[in-house]
């Protein structure tokens, strides 16, 4: 939209003519709120509440132990993974709602690494979310140390792949940031020499459009609370590229990954497939409220699918951008988001010179009604969930952050005490 004249209208005609329009409905907002925190943790599905009371009263109720059978709770790992599988770009049967990400990059990063045994390091970016460094240290531990952790910048990551490399482990969007990855590119790079590939989707699932399959992608992980909205702590998801099931070797071989879990043999048999990704009894009441935040997210599928989505995450983030650096001038905000929409994942970040003044501006647009999030050192976080977001709201939103920044509304102590979550 550079170079025309944006106000309020203009947004609210854009919002008009919006073909995702009538997904924010499916969601519940308190009126006046813009929420920018998505790829933190989505909002609650009108559908949840009641699916789940369902699932209580009925099944658990009423049904109780039988609901594994009438209800079908004991499919709901391999039925809630087929439904994530087209968002990603997987086939049926490659994907598995279990566990954490944690849990599940434990599960791929051991298996990988198995299967390149000659091999010796784990290839990651330094700039990685931490826990993922933590799992494969971890991990490293175990061994005996006869693996290593190779740290590296994010620009020098192809140039780093050689033939001691047995697994590359990378988040394909960069939580501050929101830089992008090129997932078709790194994953050609590391098979030409031999390499496996785990990639964390956690900021890229319902995101944007994924091709794991068509990049041929050995591993993935991700989690169910961000764009999926599957509710705090919602299961993960792990993907396995069918190709590799059968080499697959799971290092917590709990029984429901188990070939045969009712058989109840005490020696363990890994079950076909993506099954043999499973551990233990699956949390049945936070996969019904994952199953509703998928349902939630596919229903852009007839108006679009992942290709629409994508489309109005860069138009809003666009706008965004654009917005803050007219509106917001002279305050010390800078972009690190990149500006290549290729590069480019679903959100946009600010760096301020103080990062304490940073956190406190984010304390007070949350205070104005705009849930947005800082990251350490210095970077506000802005998140940008289509199904739900409207063009007005970023309008409002930066209005807002204006607001703050010329009456110097963050200068309380109140917004300078740090909370535990930031």
């Amino acid at each position: 939209m550079s170079g025309v004249a944006i106000d309020r209208a203009a947004c609210e005609a854009l919002d008009a003519a919006d073909p995702l329009r009538g997904l924010r409905a499916l969601y519940e907002l308190a009126p006046g709120l813009v929420y920018l925190d998505g790829n933190s943790l989505g909002p609650l599905p009108r559908t949840t509440v009641a699916c789940v009371e369902r699932g209580m009263r009925e099944a658990w109720g009423r049904e109780l132990i039988r609901s594994w059978n009438t209800a079908g709770w004991i499919d709901l790992p391999q039925r809630i993974g087929d439904a994530i599988a087209p968002l990603i770009g997987a086939g049926p049967g490659e994907v598995v709602a279990a566990d954490s990400t944690s849990v599940n990059l434990f599960k791929v990063l051991s298996a990988a690494i198995a299967m390149r045994p000659k091999r010796s390091t784990i290839l990651s970016e330094n700039g990685n979310f931490p826990t993922d460094l933590y799992i494969a240290q971890g991990l490293i531990a175990q061994t005996g140390g006869t693996r290593t952790l190779r740290l590296v910048e994010r620009t020098g990551l192809l140039d780093a792949i050689d033939a001691d490399t047995a697994v590359v482990m990378l988040t394909q969007v960069d939580y501050r940031s929101g830089s992008r990855l090129d997932l078709a590119e790194v994953t050609a790079r590391a098979h030409a020499l031999g390499a496996l590939v785990v990639w964390d989707l956690a900021h890229s699932a319902g995101a944007f459009e994924v091709a794991l399959n068509e990049a041929r992608a050995d591993f993935a992980v991700g989690c169910g609370y961000k764009y999926l909205n599957g509710g705090p702590g919602a299961p993960a998801f792990v993907f396995v590229a069918r190709r590799h099931q059968h080499d697959f070797v799971q290092p917590l071989s709990g029984w429901m990954g188990h070939a045969a879990p009712f058989d109840f043999d005490p020696a363990y048999r890994p079950a076909d497939g993506i099954s043999r990704a499973l551990v233990g009894t699956p949390p049945i009441l936070s996969m019904l409220a994952l199953e509703c935040g998928v349902a939630a997210m596919r229903a852009a599928a007839p108006l679009g699918g992942m290709a629409a989505i994508r489309r109005k995450s860069l138009a809003l983030s666009d706008l965004f951008i654009e917005l803050v650096e007219r509106r917001c001038a002279g305050f010390g905000l800078r972009l690190v988001t990149p500006r290549a929409h290729a590069a480019r994942a679903s959100q946009a970040s600010f760096a301020i010179a103080d990062g304490a003044t940073g956190y406190a501006v984010i304390q007070a647009l949350i205070a104005r009604a705009v849930i947005g999030d800082f990251r350490a050192p210095d970077v506000l976080r802005f998140g940008f969930a289509p199904s739900y977001l409207r063009f007005v709201d970023i309008w409002d939103a930066v209005e807002r952050l204006r607001e703050v920044l010329v009456t110097r509304a963050w200068d309380r102590p109140e917004f300078r005490t740090r909370l535990a979550v930031t």
